[in-house]
């Protein structure tokens, strides 16, 4: 830290206020009421969806947001999101308020401390990892150890050298925000690509005068269990939707079972190495190859596929299901008010026309193969990229409050 900066902690130059719960006693107020949601992953504050409430007067008055105040998430968050994000409150006009997962820091003397320089602070610590650490959980919510949270202490430059500092790094991250939305479009144009193909490749292969049954080019649909299976730390994955990509196994923080739930769950058919399992629900559509030499089970709201290998090629069944002019088909049908789910009966009816030869779908498969491996390669490069640009956000971040502003 630069010579002549003073250290102060955060519960000796602010002030704190814990958040607002639906009113029960009139008289009331409409207020809009700021929640976690609302938090951006950049630090921002997200109002394009603020809730409004009818809120107690009473406890609005004591609460009501002012122009400077930063706002505290201290409970939420998740296993890749910790508890602890920060946002500034810039609105003047309007009756805002914040939730009941939330506190308010407000500074309480901003002749010593410009409020964006304390919330770009704070934004660093989380960011830094330093408040992760001040976390605990239970039942999946997580919490921010609050007295903790208080004695963090704070570097503080005179007030011009704060508002210097700030202009830095926001112009930083402008130029940081711009390279990641060029990325991103990268990105999102490299999936088009593929994207493109898959549909000219697919198109037609679910209308026509005439189709054969899904079921009929199977040697098996089989639902899975309509129950949760009980899980453990070790054992055979058991597939979920959150676990069925484009294609693809995804087993990050995939449920394990016990080899005696393993062989329960698969009593109707044992998963193998070439079969789909498609999700009906949560996204509903979305299908994956069971690799080789991976022993799995089905979790709730999928389905297990074996094609006739003697008229379906699996990696061209599973592209054919994931190409858009057939999802929309295989969606069409979906019952739910509020969740895409496809009906068994629906699967086993779905028709395909115009089936080609097997070596015509093994072209095709080669083909999608090729251009999947360019496309992983190129959102590996851009993936690297957005990652470096928020390393590169930390490391400003780092240099301006150890005083090390002149190497940024």
């Amino acid at each position: 830290m630069r010579k002549g900066w003073e250290v102060k902690q955060l519960n000796d130059i602010c002030e704190f206020s814990n958040g607002l719960w639906t009113g029960k006693k009139p008289p009331f107020t409409e207020v809009g009421v700021i929640r976690n949601t609302n938090f951006t992953k950049d630090g921002e504050l997200d109002d394009s969806d603020i809730i409004y409430l009818n809120v107690e007067q009473g406890q609005f008055l004591k609460r009501k947001l002012q122009f400077g105040d930063i706002i505290l998430e201290k409970s939420g968050g998740g296993p890749k999101q910790p508890v602890g994000r920060v946002v500034i409150f810039d609105k003047v006009d309007g009756n805002f308020s914040f939730s009941n997962f939330t506190s308010v820091i407000r500074i309480t003397d901003k002749r010593i401390l410009y409020h964006r320089f304390l919330h770009r602070y704070l934004y660093h610590l989380y960011t830094s990892g330093v408040t992760e650490k001040m976390q605990s959980h239970s039942t999946g919510i997580r919490n921010l150890k609050f007295d903790d949270y208080k004695q963090i202490t704070v570097p503080i430059p005179s007030l011009p050298e704060q508002q210097r500092i700030v202009a830095s790094i926001d112009e930083s991250f402008a130029a940081i925000a711009q390279a990641k939305a060029n990325a991103e479009k990268n990105l999102a144009n490299a999936r088009e690509v593929f994207e493109a193909y898959l549909r000219v490749a697919f198109a037609y292969k679910a209308q026509g005068a005439h189709g054969e049954p899904l079921e009929n080019l199977c040697e098996l649909i089989v639902d899975c269990e309509h129950k949760t299976a009980p899980i453990q730390e070790t054992g055979y994955p058991s597939i979920r939707t959150p676990n069925i990509g484009k294609g693809y196994l995804i087993l990050e923080n995939v449920n394990r079972v016990s080899e005696e739930t393993y062989r329960e769950w698969t009593r109707r058919a044992v998963p193998q190495a070439g079969d789909l399992i498609l999700a009906r629900e949560a996204p509903a559509g979305n299908v994956a190859i069971v690799p080789e030499n991976l022993k799995v089970c089905l979790g709730q709201r999928t389905v297990l596929i074996r094609p006739l290998r003697n008229q379906l090629n699996p990696l061209y069944l599973a592209f054919l299901l994931l190409s858009k002019d057939v999802q929309e088909v295989l969606l069409s049908n979906s019952r739910g008010a509020t969740v895409t789910h496809v009906n068994m009966k629906d699967i086993r009816a779905f028709k395909i026309f115009a089936l080609i030869s097997l070596p015509e779908q093994q072209a095709v498969v080669d083909k999608l193969n090729s251009l999947s491996a360019e496309t992983k390669k190129l959102e590996a490069i851009y993936n690297q990229k957005l990652t470096d640009l928020d390393e590169l956000k930390k490391s400003i971040l780092e240099k301006a409050f150890a005083g090390e502003l002149g190497t940024l």
